[in-house]
C-alpha cells in the first residue's frame, strides 16, 4: 500500500477504518492496519502494522522506566527500535495518544492533550493520512490533493535517529546547510539523544563521514574522504547485506544503501557508545548479528597515532624522515605525542617526496583542493610551496586526478594492506633523508 494505491479504493477503505472507529472505539487498531486516517488515533497497546509485517509503530517503554515513547521497531523483534519520535520529550506515562490536529499533523498528546511532539507538515493537510510503509517509514500525505508525482508532505525517514534503514540517507546540502545524521542513544534505556554523532564533513569539497563526540568536541573515528569509488578508510561495503550508494551534486552530497535479498534485514546503527555498526539478520529471527562495525580495532581510532605517523596491525610507525616526539612514551606503547621531523625542510636543493602507498590519506584539516591538476602537476606546486609537506591525488578514477596538497601536521594515517582503488601519498623529505634510493614520484 503507497502512493500507487488507487484513491478510491483507499477512500473506501479509510471509511470502513473510519466506521469500526465510531462503532468500536475501543478496539483501536487491534487489527493491525498500517495507516491511520483523520479523527483517528492510536493510544498505548494498539499499533501500525507495515503490510509486509516487517515494521511496527507504537508507544513504548523501556527497563524499569514509566517515561512512554513513540517508535517503530521490527514486528519480529520489538526491542530492537529503529526509529523514535519524541526522543527529546518524552511521556511521563502511559497515557500518549498519536492522533491529528487541525492543520493534518501527526501530534503526540499527553494525558492533558498538550502537545509533546508534532511532525510539523510544511502545509495544512486537508484529508490526512498517515502510513507505516515496509521500508519502515513513516510517511504523511494528504488523501484530498494526491497526485501520482507528489512527494509525501513528511516522513520519518528525513528525520533519522540512531538507525540507518535501507532506503535512508545521511545527507548535507552544501548550500544550505541542511543535514541527516545519526545521534546515539544516551544509554541502552534511554532513547534521548547522547553524545556521540556519525555525520558527513564537507572540507574543501571532499566529503568524509565521521563519528563526534559531542561533549568533549573530540573526532572518534572518519572513514577517509571519498575518492570518486568508495570512502579510502573503510573496506568496499558491498555484499548482499547491502548495496552502498553516494550522490554528490551542488545541493546534495547523500549515502544510502539498498538491499536486494529480501530475506536480509540489515541496518547501520550508531550505538551509545559510539561505535558505528551494520547488523543484519535472515528471515525474521529477533537476533540482528553485527557484520562490521567502526572503530573495530585500534587503529580504527581517530588520532591514535598523533601526527606524522602511521597505525599499522594496532602499532604506530613514523613517517620516513620523523622520529618520535616522545620517545619514552612510545616505548610504553603511549604514541599520543607524534612525530616531527628529524631534518627540517626549507626549499633547498634535492629536496623531494617519498611514496607511501595504500594508506589512508590523512585528515582535511590544513588542506588546498584543485580537481583541475593531473598528478605531476601537483608535486610542481608542492614542490615550489615551502609549506607544502605532502600531497595526493584527490580521485581514482581515470588512472588519478585531482591535486590535494597539505600544509601542517599529517594526522590519523592508517595503512590499509592489499586494498584496491586507494591513492598514494607523497611526503617532502629532506635531499639526505630521500637518499640516493629515492622513492620520489
Amino acid at each position: 500500500m503507497g502512493l500507487e494505491l488507487k484513491r478510491g479504493h483507499f477512500q473506501m477503505m479509510v471509511k470502513i477504518t473510519f466506521s469500526i472507529f465510531i462503532i468500536i472505539p475501543k478496539i483501536g487498531l487491534s487489527f493491525a492496519a498500517d495507516f491511520l486516517g483523520m479523527n483517528s488515533s492510536i493510544s498505548h497497546g494498539e499499533t501500525l502494522v507495515s503490510s509486509d509485517q516487517t515494521f511496527e509503530l507504537g508507544f513504548f517503554t523501556l527497563g524499569n522506566s514509566n517515561m512512554s515513547y513513540l517508535g517503530i521497531w521490527y514486528k519480529f523483534s520489538p526491542d530492537t527500535v529503529v526509529w523514535v519520535a519524541n526522543r527529546n520529550n518524552p511521556l511521563a506515562d502511559h497515557k500518549g495518544v498519536l492522533t491529528f490536529n487541525n492543520a493534518g499533523n501527526l501530534v503526540i498528546l499527553n494525558r492533558l492533550n498538550g502537545v509533546v511532539w508534532s511532525s510539523k507538515s510544511s502545509r495544512i493537510l486537508q484529508n490526512p493520512i498517515a502510513q507505516l510503509l515496509d521500508s519502515g517509514n513513516l510517511v504523511l500525505w494528504d488523501d484530498f490533493v494526491l497526485s501520482s508525482d507528489e512527494t509525501y508532505s513528511w516522513q520519518s525517514f528525513d528525520y533519522p535517529s540512531d538507525t540507518l534503514l535501507a532506503g535512508m540517507k545521511l545527507l548535507l546540502n552544501p548550500k544550505t546547510g541542511l543535514e541527516r545524521c545519526l545521534t546515539a542513544w544516551k544509554s541502552m534505556d534511554d532513547p534521548s539523544p547522547g553524545d556521540y554523532v556519525h555525520r558527513l564533513n564537507y572540507n574543501q569539497g571532499l566529503p568524509q563521514f565521521e563519528t563526534v563526540q559531542l561533549n568533549v568536541h573530540r573526532k572518534i573515528f572518519r572513514t577517509g574522504q571519498w575518492n570518486g569509488v568508495t570512502f579510502v578508510g573503510i573496506p568496499n561495503l558491498s555484499s548482499p547485506a547491502g548495496v552502498p550508494l553516494f550522490v554528490q551534486s551542488e545541493t546534495e552530497i547523500s549515502f544510502m544503501f539498498e538491499v536486494h535479498d529480501k530475506q536480509l534485514f540489515s541496518r547501520i546503527k550508531l550505538n551509545s557508545l559510539g561505535v558505528l555498526q551494520l547488523l543484519v539478520n535472515r528471515s525474521r529471527t529477533a537476533t540482528l548479528n553485527v557484520k562490521l562495525e567502526f572503530p573495530s580495532d585500534p587503529c580504527d581510532f581517530y588520532g591514535r597515532c598523533g601526527a606524522n605517523a602511521i597505525c599499522r596491525c594496532s602499532l604506530c610507525e613514523c613517517v620516513k624522515g620523523f622520529m618520535p616526539k616522545s620517545p619514552d612514551k612510545w616505548a610504553v606503547g603511549d604514541f599520543s605525542s607524534g612525530c616531527h621531523r628529524t631534518i627540517p625542510t626549507n626549499c633547498s636543493k634535492g629536496e623531494g617526496f617519498w611514496k607511501i602507498e595504500v594508506v589512508k590519506l590523512p585528515d582535511l584539516l590544513e588542506v588546498t583542493l584543485d580537481r583541475r591538476m593531473n598528478l605531476k602537476e601537483c608535486k610542481d606546486v608542492c614542490s615550489k610551496n615551502c609549506s607544502c609537506v605532502a600531497y595526493a591525488n584527490s580521485d581514482v578514477r581515470g588512472g588519478g586526478s585531482g591535486c590535494l596538497m597539505w600544509f601542517g601536521d599529517l594526522i590519523d594515517m592508517k595503512a590499509l594492506e592489499g586494498w584496491n582503488r586507494v591513492q598514494s601519498l607523497y611526503v617532502r623529505l629532506s635531499a639526505s633523508e630521500l637518499g640516493i634510493h629515492t622513492n620520489a614520484n
